[in-house]
């Protein structure tokens, strides 16, 4: 009811608000992440109200999910106002940049049964908005900012469509191995073209070589064979392994 059931969340909650305190840290940064984290745990009491609303009724449940809501929402705006306090209001640019994500995300999230690839594709997105905001309240120029969000997004996607193809791969059905496999292409190409125009440094590129490697092991017939959790585990691992190549290539 506090948390949500999902673990692979978290670790796309955790990448931008690292990747951000790590390379921008401040008190507004460290404020920022207090809101983001909030604002991803309402999500889950404000999913049982809504469920519970439309079934009509009101049970126990519910009315423990509206005080995790009230005292989330309220770490929320707390983190926004401090944050607002100590650097002021440009580093809205990139959640209001994301706000279609984070709408999409949510109708999809609060309306449809299950894991929608609509609702997992864009939380990520929406999510790691967040580094570029730290970036921004650090001073940072827009561009060097965005790439930040750019590669996260580009990590995050095309690792959300390999996970969904290999489940059900491993489940012994025919999913799509292209899709994930170009997503992957193409997230490399991008991190590479933000090399080239020196808004990334170039051994950014390193853990997306490697992820494009690991999708097509992931997805051929010689892949592992490993329970779902032990995936889980590999790509969180693989998500942190990305910021802190990433982190370290512009400290060094």
């Amino acid at each position: 009811m506090a948390l949500p059931a999902e673990h692979g969340g978290w670790g796309f909650l955790l990448e931008p608000l690292l990747l951000g305190l790590l390379l921008a840290p401040s008190a507004a940064a460290a404020a920022l992440s207090l809101a983001v984290i909030a604002a991803f745990l309402l999500r889950q009491p404000a999913k049982i109200i809504l469920m519970d609303l439309r079934r009509g009724r009101t049970f126990a449940r519910t009315e423990m999910a509206w005080r995790f809501a009230i005292v989330y929402a309220g770490i929320a705006l707390f983190g926004v106002a401090a944050t607002a306090s100590l650097a002021g209001i440009d580093w809205l640019l990139p959640p209001l940049m994301a706000l279609p994500f984070g709408l999409i995300f949510l109708f999809y999230d609060l309306t449809q049964p299950g894991r929608t690839w609509q609702a997992e594709i864009t939380a990520p997105v929406a999510l790691a908005s967040a580094a570029a905001s730290m970036a921004i309240i650090a001073g940072w120029d827009l561009g060097l900012s965005l790439a930040l969000w750019m590669a996260l997004s580009a990590r995050a996607i095309p690792s959300i469509l390999y996970v969904r193809a290999r489940l059900r791969l491993d489940r012994g059905k025919d999913p799509d191995q292209i899709l994930p496999i170009l997503a992957h292409v193409i997230a490399l190409f991008l991190v590479a073209t933000l090399v080239q125009i020196e808004l990334l440094p170039w051994p950014s590129l390193i853990p997306f070589v490697i992820l494009l490697a690991r999708a097509f092991h992931g997805l051929s017939t010689r892949r592992w064979r490993v329970s779902v959790k032990t995936i889980g585990f590999m790509e969180l691992g693989l998500g942190i392994a990305t910021v802190l190549v990433i982190a370290l290539s512009h400290w060094v």
